[in-house]
Formats: C-alpha cells, sequence, structure tokens
C-alpha cells in the first residue's frame, strides 16, 4: 500500500514541475509495472501526451501497451498503440496479447492480418487466443499457416494446437502433431505431455493416453487430472478411483477438478458413502465440489439428501451456480415436492439463474412431474431460447398429465421451430398415442423416427408400440413385433407385454411374457403378482398358490405399495390398512364417512378386485383401506376447505377401484384430486379423470 501511495505522489509531483526526462518517464512506468497499478500508469501516459514527449525508441511504449494488455484494458491499449509514431514488431505483439486476453477475437484477427511483419510470438499468441476462445478450426488454420511461413513452433505452440484439437475430438490431426513432435524431438515439456494424453483420452483412446502418462518422468497436478477425468468420459469410472488412490498414495493434493472427477465416479459405481467419505475430507468445499456432490445423490435416488446437502451448502456460505440450480430442481421433480420446488425455483430468481437454459428446462420438468402445467407453461414460455431438452419436458410433461392431444400439438410446433426430435421426444409422442389408442397415428410416429429423422428406434419406442398395439386389440401383432425387431426384447419389453396382457385378460400371451421375465429378471416380484392376479380374476386359485409357491422357492420379496401427502412441508406416508399414523383414529373415522356418504351416491367397493379366496366382508375391509385412500382422508383432515388440489403420491400404479373412488370423492365433495402413481398423472375434477379411465 505505502508503494503505491509513494508512486502516486511521485506522479502527482510531475503534474506540479512539468516535463519530465525519458529517464524518469521509464523508472516510473517500470514502476508501475512491478506495483501493478494501472491507473498511475495511464496518468503518466497522460502526462506524456500533454507534454509532447516522445521517446526515442518503442522500449516505453512498449512497456506500457503489455502493461496495459496485461491488466485487460484493450482500449487504452488501442489509444496507445493507434499515437504511437513508431511500432515494431513487440507492439505489434502486445496489441495482439491485449486482444486474446480481452477474448475479442474479431480485433485479434483484423490486427494479425495488418502486421506488416510477423515472428513466432505473433502466431504463437493468435493460435493460443484462438484455441482459447473455442475458435479451435482457424486456430489449426494458423499453425498450418505458421508452419509455411517458416517459423518454427515451441512447445508453447504445439500445446494450444492439441488443446484445439482435443475440443474438436480431431484424433487425425492431433496424431499428425504428435509425430511431428517426435521426429523432432520436441515435447520434454510436460505441459507438452499433458496436452498429448489429454487429447487422446478426450478422442476415445484412454489406454495410449494412459501409456503416456506412465512414461511421464515429472507429472502435475494436471497430469494426474487428465487421465482421471480421460478415465470418467470413457466410461471407466473404476480405473478413476483406482488412479485417484494411486495419486494419494504419491502424496499429490487434489484439486477442486480431481475431487469432482472422482466424486462422479464413486457415484456412477454405486458407491455413494465413499463419495460421502472423500467429501468430507475436504477442507475446504468449493462450488464445483458442492455440486458435484448433490448432483450425484440427485442421479442416485437419494433426491432428499440432495435438498438436505444444498441447504449445508448455502449455510456455509456457498454460492450455487446453475448446474447445482438444475440438480437440486431435478431432485425435487424425482420427489414431486412442489414446496421445495417452488422454494428452490425463489432461490433461482435471486441467484439471476432463473433464465438460464439448463435450469429453466429443468423447472419446466419439475413443475410437470408436480402436476402443475400451468406453472410449467409460464417458465416455458418466459425462456428466451429452447431447446430439445426443454421441448422434451414439456411433451413428456403433458403425456404425463393425460394431455395428449396437447402432446401431438407441441411436436408439431417444436418441428416448426426447426428444432430436431430426439429419442426422448418419440417415447412422449407414441405413448400419448398409446394413451388415446391412436393406432394409426402411432405408426406413423414410429416410421417417421428412421424415415425422417435419421434415429434408429430403441427398446422404448418399442414398449410404445406393443403397448399401444395390445391395447388396440391387435394383441397379435405386438406379439410379432417383439419377435421381429432387431433387438434383443429385455425386462422392460416383456413387463409392457404382460401388463398389457393383464389388463386384457390374455393368459396364454401373459405366461409367455412372464415365464421369459422369470429368466430375465427371477427376484423381480412384479411379474409374479401380476400373472397371480390374472389367475386369480378367473378363479384359477390352484395356479396362483403354484405362483406363490415359486416366489417363496426363490426367495422373492414383495415390494410394499405405498402413498404419501405433502401437508406443510411435512411428508406423510402410508401403507395399506396402515395403523402407525399418530392420528390414525380421525384417518379412519374421515375415511369412514367419506364412503357412507359415497354409498349414498351409488358408490360400492369393487371387491372383485380383492384377488384373495376370503370372504366378501374380509374383501370389503382389505379394498376400503388402501393406501391413497388413508392419504386422501387425511388431507381432508388437514385442509378441510382448502380450494387447491389435495396431492398425494403412489409408487404403483393406482388400483381401478380407488380410480373410482377418487372420482366419486372429486364430485360429491367439490374438492380437486391430484394423484400420480408409477404410470401418470390422474387429475380428479367434478367426476372424471385426465386419463379418460385409460392408463
Amino acid at each position: 500500500m505505502r508503494v503505491r501511495q509513494k508512486l502516486r505522489q511521485a506522479v502527482d509531483s510531475l503534474y506540479t514541475g512539468g516535463q519530465a526526462t525519458a529517464e524518469e518517464y521509464t523508472r516510473l512506468v517500470l514502476e508501475c509495472v512491478r506495483a501493478g497499478d494501472v491507473d498511475q500508469a495511464k496518468r503518466l501516459q497522460s502526462h506524456m501526451d500533454l507534454h509532447y514527449f516522445t521517446p526515442n525508441d518503442t522500449f516505453l511504449h512498449n512497456r506500457l501497451l503489455h502493461f496495459y494488455a496485461k491488466s485487460g484494458r484493450i482500449s487504452d491499449a488501442r489509444n496507445l498503440f493507434d499515437k504511437m509514431p513508431r511500432r515494431d514488431v513487440i507492439s505489434w505483439n502486445a496489441m495482439l496479447s491485449a486482444c486474446a486476453k480481452s477474448g475479442s477475437i474479431e480485433n485479434l484477427s483484423h490486427v494479425f492480418d495488418q502486421m506488416p511483419f510477423r515472428d513466432s510470438v505473433s502466431y504463437n499468441t493468435v493460435i493460443a487466443g484462438l484455441a482459447g476462445s473455442g475458435f479451435s478450426n482457424k486456430a489449426l488454420r494458423v499453425f498450418v499457416r505458421m508452419n509455411r511461413e517458416g517459423f518454427e513452433p515451441t512447445d508453447y505452440t504445439h500445446v494450444s494446437v492439441l488443446n484445439a484439437c482435443s475440443r474438436l475430438l480431431d484424433l487425425r490431426k492431433g496424431k499428425q502433431i504428435h509425430g511431428r513432435i517426435v521426429v523432432g524431438n520436441l515435447g520434454r515439456n510436460v505441459f507438452v505431455w499433458n496436452a498429448l494424453a489429454d487429447m487422446y483420452a478426450k478422442g476415445g483412446e484412454i489406454d495410449r493416453a494412459r501409456w503416456l502418462f506412465d512414461r511421464m518422468s515429472n507429472k502435475n497436478i494436471v497430469s494426474w487430472n487428465s487421465l482421471i477425468c480421460g478415465y470418467l468420459k470413457n466410461g471407466q469410472p473404476k480405473k478413476c478411483i483406482d488412479l485417484f488412490q494411486e495419486m494419494q498414495i504419491a502424496g499429490l493434493k487434489p484439486d477442486e477438478v480431481t475431487v469432482s472427477s472422482v466424486l462422479s465416479a464413486y457415484f456412477q459405481s454405486g458407491l455413494i458413502h465413499e463419495a460421502s467419505k472423500v467429501f468430507g475430507m475436504i477442507k475446504n468445499r468449493d462450488k464445483v465440489s458442492w455440486t458435484a456432490m448433490i448432483a450425484g445423490y440427485a442421479q442416485n435416488g437419494k433426491e432428499e439428501d440432495a435438498l438436505n446437502l444444498f441447504s449445508e451448502m448455502l449455510l456455509e456460505g456457498v454460492k450455487p451456480d446453475s448446474f447445482t440450480i438444475s440438480a437440486v430442481v431435478s431432485s425435487c421433480a424425482k420427489l414431486a415436492s412442489l414446496c421445495h420446488g417452488q422454494v428452490v425455483h425463489g432461490k433461482a430468481i435471486l441467484l439471476g439463474v432463473d433464465d438460464d437454459l439448463l435450469v429453466s428446462s429443468a423447472l419446466v420438468d419439475m413443475y410437470c412431474k408436480c402436476g402443475i402445467i400451468k406453472d410449467a407453461w409460464v417458465v416455458f414460455s418466459m425462456m428466451q431460447s429452447r431447446n430439445v431438452v426443454s421441448w422434451n419436458a414439456m411433451i413428456g410433461g403433458h403425456a404425463q398429465n393425460g394431455l395428449d392431444l396437447e402432446v401431438l400439438a407441441l411436436y408439431v410446433k417444436m418441428l416448426q421451430e426447426n428444432i430436431k426430435p430426439d429419442s426422448i421426444t418419440f417415447v412422449a409422442v407414441l405413448s400419448a398415442c398409446s394413451h388415446i389408442g391412436l393406432i394409426e397415428e402411432g405408426r406413423r410416429y414410429f416410421d417417421s423416427i428412421t424415415k425422417d429423422h435419421a434415429l434408429i428406434p430403441n427398446l422404448d419406442h418399442y414398449a410404445c408400440m406393443i403397448n399401444l398395439l395390445g391395447r388396440s386389440g391387435c394383441m397379435r401383432e405386438a406379439v410379432d413385433l417383439i419377435k421381429t425387431m432387431p433387438h434383443e426384447p429385455n425386462s422392460f419389453i416383456w413387463s409392457t407385454l404382460l401388463s398389457v396382457c393383464a389388463r386384457k385378460g390374455d393368459i396364454e400371451h401373459g405366461e409367455m411374457a412372464a415365464k421369459h421375465l422369470f429368466e430375465l429378471d427371477p427376484l423381480n416380484a412384479g411379474p409374479y403378482i401380476m400373472l397371480s392376479n390374472m389367475y386369480a380374476k378367473c378363479g384359477r386359485w390352484e395356479d396362483v398358490s403354484s405362483v406363490r409357491s415359486l416366489m417363496k422357492h426363490k426367495n422373492v420379496k414383495k415390494f410394499a405399495a405405498y402413498s404419501w401427502i405433502e401437508i406443510d412441508n411435512e411428508v406423510h406416508k402410508f401403507v395399506a390398512d396402515d395403523r402407525t399414523h399418530p392420528e390414525t383414529e380421525s384417518i379412519y373415522a374421515e375415511l369412514s364417512r367419506l364412503i357412507k356418504k359415497l354409498q349414498e351416491a351409488g358408490f360400492m367397493p369393487d371387491t372383485k378386485l380383492v384377488l384373495h379366496d376370503v370372504v366378501e366382508e374380509e374383501k370389503f375391509a382389505s379394498i376400503c383401506y388402501h393406501s391413497e385412500k388413508l392419504a386422501l382422508a387425511f388431507g381432508l383432515i388437514k385442509k378441510p376447505h382448502a380450494k387447491i388440489p389435495i396431492r398425494i403420491m403412489k409408487n404403483i400404479r393406482v388400483c381401478g377401484d380407488c380410480h373410482v373412488f377418487m372420482k366419486f370423492v372429486s364430485k360429491i365433495i367439490g374438492r380437486p384430486i391430484t394423484l400420480r402413481d408409477s404410470n401418470r398423472f390422474h387429475h380428479f375434477i367434478d367426476g372424471s379423470c385426465s386419463c379418460k379411465d385409460y392408463w
């Protein structure tokens, strides 16, 4: 501080004493450079201009130019450059440096083209500036020109052009440059080795990158990070973790790039506890490590942990960015937690990232998955730009919420805006056709995947077509499609067929689908239960007993069906015939009152849906206390007079009786009900459901 104060006093004295000598100006300029005081340097230049001082050579002006360039003061550099009576190659190079540092690629190219003479520094500055700003092809073209004009590339040049090849994923050019380095006996610099390893890793030749890495004699943190990130990008998270452990043994301290990659590798390997341990060892956690951890939780079914960690991040004063917010919003979407989602949306607005494409798309998805299409539309319509992810969130959200004709209209609008659909788009479109039985339209959309958009239909698309054909009464065609499709049918294909057979009562094809599922996924209880229920509907109790014995023999465990409801930021979970809730007595009293009121209006519980060989009274008791009915009763107790819908979530498909029950309740009490099951949203309003009884 005292140095800068003395420097200011020295410059002040110039303004009171008239013109200085060349030696005084030079001394003060060099002191400004050493002190990093660009403001006093600017005052010195003004003093020279005021007294029409012209130095005998370019040294003084060149030092000022370089100082302005280093400080990012491109306008000051340009102003001085234009006034200089004499310019040498150093002057021009300083101007190039200023343009490169400011990211002004247009000015960089313009200055370079105007240069009366160039040296290797000129070329290196331009190549590095272009490569660093993402203009990789231009950087490579200037590199070719440099060689053609006879300038010898340096290690600095090679690092820049190799980085350009990495960004372009152009291994062919990268290998040519590697060959030049080897032939010229260059590349002894660790930065060149790092650039080569990074280029091969990003280009998919991770083994060659490892070969280079193992032969580096003086590895630094960048060397380790290049390969750690490379293993992660090449789908080898275990090797990424192994290398991280080698790095720790070697005594190197990881940085934020290392930690972010390693956390992602642990999460990709399903090693959530190990990821938490690594995160816990970090002393100074930055935004990158927090975001990697939150995103990892969100991607591994630990959405509540992601939300809790986000709260910790805010408490520690770390400012989240758009990547953090989008991961947190995605967690809210998976939990269908509207309350938390709205809070995070508000935080995004305060941070100024709500209009970020990644965040906006996540918000659209969240509101759709919470059943609030109106709010999704508000976010979607305010987006300054949209990509295929944004459109997919909107199209898929409408499909989930039973707005199937709107799905097809949105798809047409997407094409009109020249957005190319992807495989996810067609899953939503074909699902919409299936929900409303548009068999011919579904066939046309399926054919267009290859014919109009040069994509290859995947198993999800075939599953949609099997569902559409089966539900439309074309079961034989659905089975033929499975036999003729180019993919080997997986458990999802056979589960889709089994589900359609269960709905249609097609025992023959249902048994075929179940047999395949018993082989592909022997410990999944779903196919056993579905086949058992099909037998029970037909009164084939011996076959029911046989399937249950098979489950017992294979030690197949049934998963619990449950529903949950969020009241005043607290989640309440229920299972069928649940007696564990603190307000059980009130809940059952409210449910009994509801059932009585509905029976007076003509509703009768459908005991045929109780697929057990028990007496009628037991069937009645069993079906009346399903988890979603208990959740509804609790919601009515806590919010008896509200006009907003009661929102209930269920982890499996809602049964037919509960579906009819919800329709009756919505009409009798005049209260909208939103129920999200494992298939879709059901919006019950005035006795009707958005799924049109087709789910």
